[in-house]
């Protein structure tokens, strides 16, 4: 993979995250963890290149979110949604997702790990953490997307590199 200006990436990302997914990972290239998520977005923060993801709080790939300075958003072609699937419907509580998916494990220059198949990777150093407020949710908000009472945390990074094929 090359390195880019975050600035240089042209997909439309509304489509990249909602509809091609990604995965959020983290932890070490000898163990991490990965999910996909549909809920996320790419900006500018202060001063520079940021990206936002919500992870719920059962999840297992938060423990590493939480433990690690650093996470990664990949995103795949299309020929990579049953993988996808898989990622965002198992917990790597019970099964090795890398494994099963048949990812080859790769690190940042920072030492985050993201997979050599994806076709973007954009390396995130983790800059705010906060669970979101039920209080301040919209009631038909919370009665669709939360009927558990699972609220996400968000998580905000700073884009510190961007990875292509």
């Amino acid at each position: 993979m090359k390195k880019i200006d975050p600035k240089d990436v042209s997909q439309n990302v509304f489509s990249l995250i909602g509809d091609q997914w990604m995965l959020i990972t983290a932890g070490t290239a000898e163990k991490c963890n990965t999910m996909t998520a549909s809920w996320g977005g790419l900006g500018v923060l202060w001063g520079g290149p940021a990206a936002t993801c919500y992870i719920r709080p059962q999840r297992y790939t938060k423990e590493f979110v939480d433990r690690e300075e650093y996470f990664t958003l990949s995103f795949f072609d299309e020929s990579y949604r049953p993988q996808l699937a898989l990622c965002g419907s198992k917990s790597g509580r019970d099964v090795d997702k890398v494994k099963e998916c048949g990812f080859t494990v790769k690190t940042a220059e920072c030492g985050a790990p993201y997979f050599e198949e994806a076709s973007l990777v954009l390396v995130c150093r983790k800059r705010f953490v906060q669970p979101m407020d039920p209080q301040l949710i919209p009631d038909d908000v919370k009665e669709r997307w939360y009927p558990q009472k699972d609220y996400h945390t968000i998580y905000i990074g700073e884009i510190v590199e961007a990875l292509t094929k």
